[in-house]
């Protein structure tokens, strides 16, 4: 899925992350935990 908005709430343990496609669909919205994150960002498909 391609999308174009990366958006990151920071907070200490729980960091919120959502993406938006191109048509402002909601392509993900996940609740991680800072040891979730890195690899989260590595799997994500290069735009």
């Amino acid at each position: 899925m391609q999308f174009t908005t990366i958006g990151l709430d920071l907070a200490k343990n729980v960091f919120q992350v959502h993406g938006i496609t191109q048509d402002d669909e909601v392509a993900f919205n996940r609740p991680l935990r800072r040891a979730q994150l890195l690899s989260f960002s590595l799997n994500l498909s290069p735009a």
